[in-house]
């Protein structure tokens, strides 16, 4: 189907049947009127879950909030260029921080604009490169609840490299987004920041791209809000239509969730470099709103080119305007007669039409699987996990290791109990035949992802174990991953088998007025979500690096898949 700014066309193959199936099942409910009017009892006859779901329902509206707030969104970004800003430097997690990166990568930075760095990791290096230039920027403080962990140290080192560099009055170099009467909203308005853009609090994280999350680091830098949400606009449109087959965001969803009931789970994208941003927004999105209650989408980005594509995949194309994913990959993919959804952008400018494409199509999936697509209810699990780590740290001065399953060449392996169980005796470095058919490897790095040193080793591995294995390979940096697919990591069905990768920073840096440093916390992460797998019965391998040397990557790679 063609668009003013984008077109679809879905080619569903083996789920011809189920897919006409989901999409006479919105039909029936109404549900494209269900949705745009907040109908809740067309989601679930569950009043607690329909009030669940009613707190987190304005993202449908967005674009009308923020066309209201547009004099005021520009007004800021040339106040900002007027006083010199050379950099803005955004803190935040998940979808406060995914969104914006997307921006940035896809549309640029306009002329005299200034730079914008994404700061989404706790790691010493990532922290200390962000701050770098911190008298002549300015710090974009983005919590939805005001009170995540990640973005508050973030803020408390740029507070101190703010007032190193001889600017007493901070605050009037910081602005804050989240919701109403949030502890940020208070303190950012007690600290005298330049100014706080307070989001409409039935919006979630994930969903708000379109919204203050989304939108004032766009104005910073330049984008054409008019352009932006005119192309927004018209998806809107065209995602109230009937029949669902027509409607850009309902299909798409009717197609998620008829694979996700037989068998095709692995949502597949394949998109051109200028858009591998977008595929970790669209990632995000996917993985923590459907993945819960045993069942869920998992989303694959960027997946090495030696990717095999097996009869559990839906593949889904995009492009934007002249740019296309990789022909040869396209191809591959073609041939083997899975679903195919080919999705083109008529230029940049349509990103805005993406972001509500994708939200629909999220929403539509979560009905029809029966789940609320707007809740974490397992995000919780590994935060609770790391606060208690450092809590044992206040005390003990050190964090409580597990003891090694085996130690190859300066690499540490830890099995959970899961895997140890699956792999029946069989040693550590035999962790990857653990999986089994229908299974996906999440490789999951807290190194710091801006290092150029870890880029080639970590693709090599992750490579190697997709050739090792055949099986769908997900890639995330730690934090960063505990914000969006963490939650499907833990909540959904049991079918991945989940790497974390640790080493200690070369050089640490302590977090202003607290009794730990950035590395201590981002190792703390790391522990905890292992902790949190293992609990959850999952086949997860915790690796040390005993320095961070890019050739241990390497040895575990050799290690890992040398049988």
């Amino acid at each position: 189907m063609a668009g003013r700014v984008t077109s679809f066309t879905i080619t569903p193959g083996p789920l011809a049947q189920a897919f006409d199936r989901s999409c006479g099942q919105l039909e029936q409910l109404g549900f494209a009127e269900a949705l745009w009017h907040k109908q809740l009892d067309r989601w679930t006859p569950d009043p607690a879950v329909q009030q669940l779901i009613a707190n987190r329902l304005g993202w449908v509206n967005a674009i009308d909030f923020i066309e209201t707030s547009r004099a005021r969104l520009i007004a800021c970004a040339d106040a900002v260029r007027r006083d010199g800003f050379t950099d803005v430097v955004l803190m935040g997690m998940g979808g406060s921080s995914l969104a914006p990166e997307v921006l940035r990568q896809v549309l640029g930075i306009a002329p005299g604009a200034p730079r914008l760095h994404v700061l989404d990791s706790v790691d010493p290096d990532a922290v200390r490169a962000a701050t770098a230039h911190a008298g002549t920027s300015l710090f974009l403080l983005a919590s939805k609840s005001g009170s995540t962990i990640e973005p508050n140290v973030m803020a408390a080192e740029a507070r101190r490299r703010v007032i190193e560099a001889g600017h007493t009055n901070w605050g009037a170099r910081f602005i804050a987004i989240t919701d109403k009467d949030t502890v940020l909203h208070r303190q950012a308005v007690s600290d005298g920041f330049r100014d706080v853009f307070v989001n409409p609090s039935d919006i979630g994280g994930r969903y708000s791209a379109l919204s203050f999350f989304g939108m004032v680091p766009a104005a910073l830098i330049g984008v054409d809000l008019d352009a932006l949400l005119g192309d927004a606009r018209a998806m809107d449109a065209a995602c109230r239509l009937t029949p669902v087959k027509d409607n850009p965001g309902f299909a798409l969803g009717a197609l998620m969730a008829a694979g996700a009931d037989n068998g095709r789970d692995k949502l597949t994208l394949l998109l051109p470099a200028r858009l591998q941003s977008l595929g970790l927004w669209i990632e995000q999105l996917v993985a923590e709103s459907t993945g819960k209650h045993g069942k869920g989408v998992v989303p694959i980005a960027d997946e090495p080119r030696e990717a095999r594509f097996g009869d559990d995949r839906i593949i889904v194309s995009v492009s934007v305007g002249d740019e296309r994913p990789d022909a040869a990959l396209v191809d591959r993919a073609r041939t083997t007669g899975a679903p195919f959804v080919a999705l083109h952008m008529n230029d940049v400018r349509a990103l805005g039409a993406e972001f509500l494409r994708w939200e629909v199509a999220t929403a539509a999936a979560g009905r029809l699987m029966s789940i609320n697509p707007f809740d974490e209810p397992n995000v919780q699990q590994a935060k609770d996990a790391t606060r208690a780590l450092l809590e044992v740290f206040r005390r003990d001065k050190r964090l409580p290791f597990p003891e090694p399953d085996a130690e190859v060449g300066g690499v540490r392996l830890t099995l959970s109990e899961a895997a140890q169980t699956s792999l029946n005796g069989a040693p550590a470095t035999a962790y990857l035949d653990a999986t089994r058919t229908g299974d996906y490897v999440a490789l999951l790095a807290f190194l710091p992802p801006d290092d150029a040193r870890f880029v080639e080793p970590l693709a090599s591995l992750r490579a190697r174990v997709s050739s090792r294995t055949g099986r769908a390979m997900m890639f995330g940096y730690g934090p960063r991953y505990l914000h969006s697919t963490g939650q499907l990591h833990k909540g959904g069905a049991d079918n991945g088998l989940f790497i974390i990768i640790t080493a200690d920073a070369d050089e640490d840096l302590e977090i202003p007025r607290d009794s730990f440093s950035f590395g201590v916390l981002e190792m703390a992460q790391a522990l905890g979500d292992f902790q949190s797998l293992d609990r959850a019965g999952r086949r997860a391998l915790f690796v040390q690096l005993r320095r961070r040397d890019p050739r241990l990557l390497d040895q575990l790679a050799l290690s890992l898949t040398a049988r």
